[in-house]
C-alpha cells in the first residue's frame, strides 16, 4: 500500500463499538453520514447496539456484525476494546484490514492502577498493533484522551486530539474524521509519539478523580500558520 492509495472513507467499522467509547464514535460517525458497521464479539450483540442507536435516530445508516464482518466490509476500521483484548481482536479480524487504515484506540491501562502510566514493553499500544498487522495495515491513533460520555451528548466537546501515524495520508484521513465530528485534529509524528497520548490517559484519569471532573481532555494553544 503507498502513501497515496488510500481511499476516500464513505463506511466505517467500529470493533468494540457495543462499549462506551465505541458506541459514541458510532453515535456521531453515523449522524455525520458514515455507514456505519458496528462490531463486536457476537452479532447479538452488535445487532443490539445498532438496534439502539437506530432507536434514538431512526434515519442513521447503521448494522450491527460480528468483528470479522464488519472489518470486511468497511472502508476503515476503528479498534476501540480494553487493552488486553487487543491483539485477541486483531487476530480475528487480520484478513479484514488488509489494504486499510485502522485507527487505534486503545489505551494501555492495567487495573487497579489505571491513573499510573504503564506503557508496554514495545512503546505503545498502538506500536503493537502495528507491528502484529504488518506493513499492508496503516495504523493511525487517535481518540484516546476524548471522553467518552462526551461523544454520547450533544454539546461541543473542548478536547483536541492528538493523531500519530507512520503515513502522512493516513494521518490526514483521521484528522477528517476526527474533524466531522466537531473535534480539532492534530498531526503528532508518528505512531512512536502514540506513547504520550495513551499516558496522557492515565494522567486525565488522575486528574479527573482528584479535581472531580467529568471526562478532563486536553487543548493545544497556538495558530498555525497554514495547513500543515
Amino acid at each position: 500500500m503507498t502513501e497515496n492509495s488510500i481511499a476516500k472513507v464513505e463506511s466505517i467499522a467500529i470493533l468494540g463499538g457495543t462499549g462506551d467509547l465505541g458506541g459514541g464514535l458510532a453515535r456521531q460517525w453515523s449522524r455525520a453520514g458514515y455507514r456505519i458497521f458496528i462490531g463486536s464479539r457476537t452479532l447479538e450483540k452488535g445487532q443490539a447496539a445498532a438496534t439502539a442507536l437506530l432507536e434514538e435516530f431512526p434515519d442513521l445508516n447503521v448494522t450491527g456484525h460480528e468483528n470479522l464482518d464488519a472489518a470486511t466490509q468497511a472502508n476503515l476500521v476503528v479498534l476501540t476494546v480494553p487493552f488486553e483484548h487487543q491483539i485477541s481482536t486483531l487476530e480475528t479480524v487480520k484478513q479484514g484490514l488488509l489494504g486499510k487504515v485502522l485507527i487505534d484506540v486503545t489505551v494501555p491501562l492495567v487495573p487497579p492502577k489505571v491513573g499510573t502510566v504503564q506503557l508496554p514493553e514495545t512503546g505503545s499500544a498502538a506500536q503493537a498493533a502495528q507491528a502484529f498487522l504488518g506493513d499492508e495495515v496503516q495504523v493511525v491513533s487517535a481518540f484516546q484522551n476524548v471522553g467518552a460520555q462526551h461523544l454520547n451528548e450533544d454539546h461541543k466537546i473542548a478536547c483536541d486530539v492528538l493523531v500519530t501515524g507512520n503515513k502522512r495520508a493516513a494521518r490526514d484521513t483521521v484528522i477528517s474524521l476526527v474533524e466531522a465530528v466537531g473535534l480539532k485534529g492534530w498531526h503528532a509524528g508518528p505512531l512512536a509519539n502514540a506513547a504520550a497520548a495513551e499516558a496522557l490517559t492515565s494522567v486525565l484519569i488522575t486528574i479527573n478523580r482528584h479535581h472531580k471532573i467529568n471526562g478532563s481532555g486536553i487543548v493545544i494553544t497556538g495558530e498555525p500558520a497554514n495547513d500543515s
